[in-house]
């Protein structure tokens, strides 16, 4: 049957494109994000940069993108800025030399701030499906994210309809849009089971400008396999949590977890998964990452909801083999519903994230590096932090083969602040900070959290600055930090 729509290559697509306009891309992580269209933007932009001509466009997306899209762009420098959230090397290295303008967000904010107009006309949505219909309907593939909200706001559309996922996808997609206040109602989810809307995105078909077939697996790599470092973190999260489980601070039928993405998640969800204590559970999360599928496959994840189905492609492959048997059992949502505090703070969830660096106080630094150069941006940590039932932070104590010490004096760069932090893990303990005040952190902390070789550093600044409610000496607080900057290493810092 042939299309209503015009069928264009990606070049004839990329040529609709105009100079400073703005592009709302599908993708949360690489799953389910636009390829082929922005892979041939950025040939457009080094030919229009070679002739002469200026060519930038605005990138806004659910979160982070695959290679084809923020990687290829970024090479032709083709952004001109860009939010909320990335994850790549080449756009990491544009935004920190200032030649990208990057404004990091919360990722719940961002539809509605698309909605209301503050980040301006949306002249474009470029969105990955499975499925186009004659009359707008639109099945997302491997990610929700914000496509709901780029298609119904943008001008024109262009589809990337990619043939290497299953159209039996219809049916994994839970999509409903709030209504914006003053009209809001409450966002009728009670269990992460519910299902509150559509299977389907549903727009005016005469904004789809064109059709782009093809055939591309997502560009999602796999993680590393766990080490010792990770695996005593997974083990430290499951027996903290097993212990609350015993003491009755969580309920005997358990409570919904939340987890990021990465190597630490993997092996917490990992420990999560054979700890005997800990009953079979249900996930209310952004990312639903190969450790979930192969935890829902044993029966210790009883469901699992997200915004992105974010699996390696031979993971992705079996799964499509097996799509009854997950269609039970995996849901994806926008992500304005799966980080909604509203339902975050409902569900009671015990949110599982990673820091960069934490300070003695318990504050986080996810975000910067020596609190300067952006790594990836806060996603989604701040929306379940801020709301959870338990709020967890994980992290090994050091990096770079012991040179930096991720337990620090005061953190270069705060994202999450000692008011939501409840929970700080490494892989030599466990420091809960529930109840305590900041003299009572900070002597937790080091002894719990840091590594042995920092240990009697950030106790001898500790000593030193112990004055006042929360106990800070301010031309010493950076000192571990300026001596790293100075020779590589942490360990040579004087702190008295």
């Amino acid at each position: 049957m042939s299309s209503p729509f015009p069928i264009l290559t990606a070049d004839e697509a990329a040529a609709l494109i105009q100079d400073g306009q703005t592009l709302g891309v599908s993708g949360f992580t690489p799953a389910g994000a636009a390829k082929v269209v922005p892979r041939a933007l950025a040939v457009r932009a080094r030919a229009e940069h070679l002739a002469g001509r200026p060519f930038k466009v605005a990138i806004v997306s659910g979160a982070s993108t695959g290679d084809s899209l923020d990687g290829e762009l970024a090479r032709a420098d083709a952004i001109s800025w860009r939010t909320p959230y990335q994850s790549n090397k080449s756009l990491r290295e544009s935004i920190n030399a200032g030649r990208t303008r990057f404004f990091d967000m919360h990722l719940s904010h961002l539809p509605q701030q698309v909605r209301s107009g503050f980040l301006g006309k949306m002249d474009w949505a470029v969105v990955e499906a499975c499925e186009v219909t004659a009359d707008g309907e639109i099945v997302l593939s491997t990610s929700v994210g914000a496509s709901p909200t780029f298609l119904r706001c943008a001008e024109k559309v262009i589809i990337e309809l990619n043939r290497f996922h299953s159209p039996n996808l219809r049916g994994f997609h839970d999509i409903y849009e709030p209504l914006d206040p003053p009209h809001r109602l409450p966002i009728p989810i009670l269990r992460p089971t519910d299902r509150i809307g559509t299977h389907t995105v549903k727009i005016d078909p005469r904004k789809i400008a064109c059709i782009v077939e093809s055939n591309m697996a997502d560009e999602t790599g796999g993680f590393e396999p766990a080490d010792d470092t990770t695996e005593r973190i997974g083990r430290n999260v499951a027996e903290f949590i097993a212990g609350e489980l015993r003491a009755g601070r969580i309920p005997k039928e358990f409570l919904p977890i939340q987890s990021g993405v990465g190597n630490i998640a993997n092996a917490v969800l990992g420990g999560l998964g054979a700890h005997p204590d800990i009953p079979a559970f249900e996930m209310y999360s952004e990312v639903i990452q190969d450790s979930v599928i192969d935890l829902v496959r044993s029966g210790k994840v009883k469901f699992a909801t997200g915004t992105s189905l974010t699996i390696a492609k031979d993971v992705l492959l079996k799964f499509y083999e097996d799509l009854e048997f997950f269609r039970s059992r995996i849901l994806l949502r926008p992500q304005e519903i799966t980080n909604n505090p509203e339902i975050v703070r409902r569900l009671g969830i015990i949110t599982v994230n990673t820091a960069i660096e934490v300070d003695i106080f318990g504050n986080i630094n996810s975000t910067h590096i020596m609190g300067t150069n952006l790594m990836n941006g806060i996603g989604g940590s701040g929306d379940f932090t801020r709301n959870a039932h338990i709020s967890i932070f994980t992290c090994p104590s050091s990096a770079k083969g012991g040179k930096i010490s991720t337990i620090v004096p005061l953190v270069s760069h705060m994202d999450h602040s000692e008011h939501s932090v409840q929970v700080v893990v490494t892989e030599n303990g466990v420091a809960d900070l529930r109840g305590k005040n900041p003299n009572e952190r900070a002597r937790l902390i080091i002894e719990k959290c840091a590594h042995p070789q920092f240990h009697d550093q950030l106790m001898h600044y500790f000593e030193m600055a112990k004055h006042g409610q929360t106990p800070q000496t301010l031309n010493r607080a950076f000192a571990m930090h300026e001596q790293f900057l100075l020779t590589g290493d942490m360990r040579d810092a004087v702190m008295i």
